[in-house]
């Protein structure tokens, strides 16, 4: 009889010991069983943005200004799930994400989809860009009947679609979804200029060789924000106060500056 005593005693404990255990665990590492978790997509593709360093760790200008908002929001958890880019926005649409993290920049296709929120985090300024060695284009007006390559959809291509239509410039748009495709193409002279960032051109020089300048004034500053469900409007208006406290105590442009090279959270 003591045995069985005993041993119904040693069940109880253990049972009591798993239900505190698993009681623990719901509770996040913010300490509060109520935090939300958050599922925060991005890449590992993207240097500077968001990629693997050399100890496989997770980091970059997205992934560190996402960490600073989630350090900002106590009712949150955020979590990231790493992909291709090209299966971001799909997982977006079928819930296994709650945002995008990965420079997204607004198009009519995607507000249609989804919800933006409202605080830029990057303002980048889009300007012609050429070959290092070609000093014959100085301005857009000077791509009068050459050829431009630019990604299908993107801002500088329907900024560059509308120009060219309204100011008769008879330049040729070639399209491309691949960067790659795009320096090589600049590089051999098999067009003359392409739509980029200041950022995007030292980066590609520094990393892949791809011989090219900005000039000219400032086309258009193009905004870059995250990209969640849509109609998830609190959590947009949680992510876009924090990032207003962020940037209001120098945080954005510190992160910019460091992971960017220059503060691209203004507009130039």
């Amino acid at each position: 009889m003591k045995k069985v005593l005993t041993l119904l005693l040693v069940i109880a404990v253990a049972l009591l010991g798993a239900c505190s255990s698993k009681e623990a665990s719901s509770k996040t590492s913010k300490g509060n069983s109520d935090v939300q978790k958050i599922i925060v997509g991005t890449g590992t593709q993207f240097p500077n943005i968001c990629f693997l360093d050399e100890d496989g760790n997770l980091t970059g200008y997205d992934v560190e200004l996402v960490r600073a908002i989630d350090e900002k929001l106590e009712e949150y958890e955020f979590e990231f799930k790493t992909m291709d880019f090209s299966n971001l926005l799909l997982s977006l649409e079928t819930n296994k994400i709650d945002f995008v993290a990965h420079q997204m920049e607004v198009n009519e296709e995607r507000e249609a989809k989804f919800l933006f929120n409202e605080v830029p985090y990057n303002v980048f300024p889009l300007k012609v860009t050429v070959h290092q060695d070609n000093d014959s284009i100085q301005s857009i007006d000077d791509l009068a009947g050459k050829k431009i390559a630019t990604t299908a959809t993107s801002n500088a291509a329907v900024y560059m679609e509308k120009y060219n239509k309204e100011n008769n410039l008879g330049a040729e748009i070639i399209y491309t979804s691949s960067t790659s495709d795009i320096i090589n193409q600049l590089r051999t002279g098999r067009v003359d200029a392409t739509i980029s960032t200041p950022f995007a051109a030292d980066f590609l020089n520094e990393q892949s060789d791809a011989q090219q300048k900005v000039v000219g004034d400032t086309l258009l500053n193009s905004n870059v924000y995250f990209l969640l469900q849509k109609g998830n409007t609190t959590l947009q208006k949680r992510i876009d106060e924090a990032l207003t406290e962020l940037k209001e105590d120098g945080t954005v442009s510190a992160l910019s500056e460091e992971w960017l090279g220059e503060d691209y959270s203004v507009e130039f």
